[in-house]
């Protein structure tokens, strides 16, 4: 597992470098602003059952959320029920399944990356629907050090679009997203 957990960060870590060169950045921007100093990323091991109860209601493996950090990478069995809306702020939501590709990730931009973007790059609302067979995925968030100050590129805002979001420390905004998605609690 911590061999799997080094070679997903470090294609995290050439992905972000990819995203600084699509934004006219340099490519080690991420890395000089302290994202990376140390590199603050998880995994997560999922586990959708394949039966759930049946009612008059919409039954979610996952409903609808984004990701909080700088993006997601996704590795599924192959078992359909991952599903994207591409116009997050549009009513009512579409739908698209994702296609599965064997051996690719499946790739999420989170809410951190569009706050550093201006909105540029969405962050993906998306939700599991259960298929009637088990689906498994591993997730591996890669967010930026929580002392990282996440504020809109220059790159990203002019006159005309201003700053959409205030500066704030990465992991103040992971905290505020927790507590709202967790309550209050401890």
């Amino acid at each position: 597992m911590e061999d799997y957990y080094q070679q997903v960060l470090s294609a995290g870590e050439r992905l972000i470098s990819l995203i600084a060169l699509a934004l006219n950045l340099e490519e080690n921007f991420f890395h000089d602003v302290g994202a990376f100093n140390p590199p603050n990323g998880f995994l997560r091991l999922l586990h959708y059952p394949g039966e759930l109860s049946s009612s008059n209601e919409e039954v979610y493996g996952a409903s609808a959320h984004s990701d909080y950090g700088m993006i997601t990478l996704l590795a599924t069995d192959g078992v359909g029920g991952l599903q994207v809306c591409k116009e997050k702020f549009k009513k009512p939501h579409v739908w698209e399944d994702v296609q599965h590709i064997s051996g690719a990730f499946i790739v999420n931009i989170g809410d951190m990356m569009e706050r550093w973007t201006n909105c540029l790059f969405r962050s993906t609302l998306h939700r599991v629907m259960p298929r009637g067979q088990e689906r498994y995925s591993v997730a591996f968030f890669l967010d930026p050090n929580p002392d990282c100050v996440v504020e809109c590129l220059k790159s990203c805002c002019s006159e005309s679009t201003p700053p959409r979001f205030p500066p704030i420390r990465s992991g103040e905004y992971l905290n505020e997203r927790f507590k709202l998605t967790y309550g209050a609690g401890n």
